[in-house]
């Protein structure tokens, strides 16, 4: 491969809470790696916080670090560079049409841009239709926010593929007098790409009741296999209208300590509302550095990196999905076609074993393997782990978990 994805990164003092977490009081996710006894000679494989351990593209130092050398920082206006990267990057990898500079729009990240499309499309108080397993973000962001959260829990099929329950979803619509849905697509955790007739479907749903749709995209870049993302916003000329879709480059490339999102949105009067609703803070205002580092990752050796992050993404997937079929009977999976993260249900092995969650969760940690809890996201025997790290590092994590966490009984 052209790009790096085998050495292992040292992020340790360099600001990281994948690593630092253990070190820093206060720190989010702290209290797991405080309340851990890690076993001597053991250290820290990060899995837990959705980022990755893989340096990024060299194209975004590189952009960042000649912007960096000239002396001045003062305000500054987005370069019809950074819209048109944006531009070309939808168009290629998602095959978009019709996106113009005036429909996109800068978000200090999703979840900030996911309320303010939500403060144009409701009221306090009103009913938003989200997926289950839900992503913990969502979760926050809505309740802080004085949104009261309708859960539609998708539903294995018989190959073991996790599908939206369109009864269900009407269901809740109606009885709760939903007009706006939360669509995260791909979704996270549970890594499903949504195919064309189930998106189809959904939209001619939301349709019928005249819901509006929030979508999350900031995977879609990360797809697996011979998966393909399709832009909610694509399905139709309706779902064009009716949708807000949010996109990131810092899922992508790791990028999320630089903060930069964006978003597209066709509707004018939508846009107007969310560009509107956005500004209210003052707090939405790019970053001169955010920008450098989207049209560094949008440059032509960005396309190449992600085309092999993907295939390594796929393979590491690929070596934990069969070691867990193999190794550790009564912990199931839906296997991921996008993201990085598999979603373990743990309920058979820990019934069988006279085990909780917890437990299982504490083995884990006890031997440096920091993935995470699963019960946020709305699956009480749930666990996330993030394969985002070279592939040794993954052997070794799953290496402990075999000997020391899901250990069959003789």
């Amino acid at each position: 491969m052209k790009y790096d994805f085998t050495s292992i990164l040292d992020r340790r003092g360099k600001d990281a809470i994948a690593v630092d977490a253990p070190y820093v009081e206060g720190c989010f996710n702290h209290e797991y790696f405080a309340a851990a006894t890690l076993k001597e000679g053991m250290d820290w494989i990060p899995m837990w916080v959705a980022d990755m351990n893989f340096p990024t593209v060299p194209t975004v130092q590189k952009a960042v670090v000649e912007r960096t050398a000239h002396p001045a920082f003062g305000y500054f206006s987005p370069r019809d560079e950074y819209f048109g990267e944006i531009i070309k990057w939808q168009e290629t990898r998602n095959q978009v049409t019709g996106l113009t500079k005036e429909c996109i729009g800068y978000e200090n990240g999703v979840l900030g841009g996911v309320i303010s499309a939500l403060n144009v499309l409701c009221s306090k108080g009103d009913s938003v239709l989200v997926h289950s397993p839900t992503y913990v973000g969502f979760t926050g962001a809505l309740t802080n926010n004085g949104y009261y959260i309708v859960h539609s829990a998708l539903k294995k099929d018989e190959e073991n593929v996790w599908r939206m329950d369109f009864a269900d979803m009407e269901k809740k619509i109606v009885e709760n007098h939903i007009h706006a849905c939360i669509m995260c697509s791909p979704h996270n955790p549970t890594g499903r790409v949504w195919e064309r007739w189930e998106l189809e479907k959904a939209m001619e749903l939301f349709k019928k009741h005249d819901v509006y749709v929030v979508s999350d995209e900031i995977w879609s870049d990360l797809i697996l296999g011979e998966n393909k993302h399709i832009p909610t916003q694509m399905i139709s000329e309706d779902a064009r209208n009716r949708t807000v879709a949010m996109y990131a480059p810092s899922k992508t490339f790791n990028l999320a300590g630089l903060v930069g999102s964006y978003h597209i949105i066709y509707n004018s009067y939508l846009r107007d509302r969310v560009m509107a609703a956005s500004s209210k803070s003052h707090y939405n205002a790019m970053n001169v550095l955010s920008m450098y580092a989207l049209i560094g990752a949008y440059k032509p050796e960005g396309y190449e990196w992600v085309d092999e992050l993907c295939r390594v993404l796929s393979g590491n997937v690929s070596y934990a999905c069969d070691f867990i079929k193999e190794h550790f009977p009564g912990v199931t999976l839906s296997r991921p076609q996008g993201t990085y993260m598999l979603f373990l249900d743990c309920e058979e092995w820990c019934k069988t074993h006279g085990k909780t969650i917890d437990e299982v969760l504490k083995a884990g940690w006890d031997v440096g393997v920091a993935w995470q809890d699963g019960r946020p996201f709305f699956a009480p025997y749930g666990i996330r782990v993030n394969l985002a790290l070279p592939l040794s590092r993954v052997q070794e994590a799953f290496k402990r978990l075999k000997k020391y966490v899901f250990v069959e009984e003789k």
